[in-house]
């Protein structure tokens, strides 16, 4: 019903047909999202005020605007609507409870399989930072995200450990998330979700249908297995892992850079019998611990590293290379950085009271992360610049400003 001092429009134009969210919808163009809602079966059968293209830009912008609540971030949606419109038009913003039941009709699947579409590598050879010589350089790694203390996320995620509460546990159930990312872009390309208990590794299992030849793939010593490896392995990628320095790896050949060659089994009576060996190459260094100014640290003992690699021929990676080469791996950790504490925000809980919820608002951080680093990408491909150069909570700032100086069209 209008309400008093409203103004009909003049055409039977509604919200959902103007909503964006600024420069964001360079990335996810209303084209992408209704294939999506199509492919998911969420075309609505009736006219709703919260369509549902309209609820997968709300959830992005759940994701954008973190510690905004329920209404204010539409408000933000809608926010230069009315500017527009010369104040003609005074948008109706939902009740907290009808936002609750249209993103409860909407889902998790439309957000996932929208990431899955538009999540694609960046990288350019190009490009400083993306490729070690002819490899395409990505990172495996998981994090963690506290979600409300609800039973039916307690049940589904389940809590960490806590020696506080009488064994209660944690005092936030946690969703495990396991990524792919590039190491030159920082984007993360590809993503599982899982319960807090369940393993990095078995969740990065799910991440093997992004792997090409092609690939070299850093991991920290939290992957290995012989199953994860053999998997990854025979997706044609090569990889580049840090080993557990107790691991059992005997010198079979060593090289003039100074690696071995070795090989890895899937137990003790394996190794014996010389049974489904795998040949691997070793390059094992020493660090000292010093201050990020470069100055030793007195009494720090240096840290040996073991690092596993596919690569077993020297001549075309030499052990100096790869070993310099395995920082790169903290890549994928400063893009979790970027997503946790700077998008979401430290210490900020996500919203969702119900699994389903959990999951999708994941996505939504996912897909928010994805849109703002291909657009640093994108400027820094067009200014001939380094990715890692650009600040990160600067595109930040200017995606949340352009949600309101962008309205109705895409940028």
């Amino acid at each position: 019903m209008p309400r008093v001092g409203w103004v009909k429009p003049d055409s039977d134009q509604r919200l959902s047909d103007h909503i964006s969210l600024g420069v964001l919808t360079r990335v996810f163009p209303s084209e992408i999202i209704d294939e999506v809602l199509v492919e998911c079966d969420r075309v609505e059968r009736r006219n709703r005020l919260l369509p549902a293209r309209v609820m997968v830009y709300y959830v992005l912008a759940l994701a954008l605007f973190a510690s905004c609540s329920y209404e204010e971030v539409m408000r933000k949606l809608v926010a230069g609507l009315e500017w527009v419109s010369g104040w003609s038009h005074r948008w109706s913003i939902p009740t907290k409870a009808a936002l609750f039941q249209a993103r409860k009709r909407l889902g998790s699947e439309p957000l996932r399989v929208l990431y899955e579409k538009v999540a694609v590598a960046l990288a350019d050879p190009q490009v400083p930072g993306g490729f070690y010589r002819s490899w395409h350089l990505m990172s495996i790694d998981g994090l963690t995200l506290d979600v409300p203390d609800t039973d039916a996320n307690v049940e589904h995620f389940g809590r960490p450990p806590s020696s506080r509460g009488g064994g209660r546990g944690g005092a936030f159930p946690q969703v495990r998330v396991a990524g792919l990312a590039e190491c030159g872009s920082h984007a993360i390309v590809d993503a599982a979700i899982g319960r807090y208990g369940q393993g990095e590794q078995s969740l990065a299992e799910s991440l093997l249908r992004s792997l090409r030849p092609g690939m070299l793939l850093l991991a920290d010593r939290g992957f290995f297995s012989y199953r994860l490896w053999d998997l990854c392995r025979t997706t044609g990628a090569d990889l580049l892992w840090r080993m557990k320095s107790n691991a059992v790896l005997p010198i079979e050949k060593r090289y003039a850079d100074g690696s071995f060659a070795s090989h890895v089994y899937p137990g003790t009576k394996a190794r014996r019998n010389h049974t489904d060996a795998i040949a691997v190459r070793v390059i094992e260094y020493t660090l000292d611990a010093t201050t990020p100014d470069g100055e030793p640290i007195p009494g720090a003992e240096p840290t040996t590293y073991r690092l596993l690699t596919t690569i077993t021929d020297p001549e075309a990676a030499p052990a100096d290379e790869l070993a310099a080469l395995y920082s790169q791996r903290w890549e994928i950790e400063t893009a979790f950085d970027e997503l946790k504490a700077h998008q979401k925000g430290a210490g900020v809980v996500l919203r969702s009271k119900i699994p389903d919820g959990v999951i999708q608002e994941v996505y939504g951080h996912l897909c928010v992360h994805y849109a703002i680093r291909t657009l640093i990408y994108s400027a820094a491909t067009a200014s001939g610049h380094d990715p890692d150069r650009m600040s990160f909570t600067r595109t930040l700032r200017a995606a949340r400003r352009t949600t309101a100086s962008h309205p109705g069209f895409s940028p």
